[in-house]
């Protein structure tokens, strides 16, 4: 077992993702690497891929089971950071992303996948 058992790796992905230590190793790394000039400031794109949510997330539960709740989880319905929307394709989410010019990522953000990407060109830039 390289990375430990897979409950303890799962509940810190969770409780990082949770608490934003996630956001902020990367805007650390971000910050190093443009410190270094590491960064190419003279090409930023900014694309958006939409990807399909699992069959079975519209019939997920609709309440919590107990024991989630003692943990403190919120039942997935209730959840706004899983970016779910419907769309032609069923239920999706959209991941916009801004990269600069050697392809490191500098803003992501999740959204329902029927959200027009025009309309969030300026938040995924704000990312930055």
């Amino acid at each position: 077992m390289r990375y430990g058992k897979w409950k303890t790796v799962y509940e810190r992905h969770r409780r990082w993702s949770a608490d934003g230590t996630w956001a902020r190793i990367l805007k650390a790394v971000q910050a190093r690497a443009d410190a270094e000039g590491r960064l190419d400031w003279s090409q930023v794109g900014v694309g958006s891929t939409t990807c399909r949510a699992h069959q079975h997330a519209a019939g997920a539960r609709k309440a919590a089971r107990p024991s989630a709740q003692k943990r403190g989880a919120v039942p997935a319905r209730h959840r706004t950071d899983e970016g779910l929307g419907r769309s032609r394709g069923g239920l999706t989410s959209k991941i916009h992303l801004a990269g600069e010019g050697g392809r490191r990522p500098l803003g992501l953000l999740i959204t329902p996948g029927q959200a027009h990407d025009g309309s969030l060109f300026e938040q995924v830039m704000a990312e930055v």
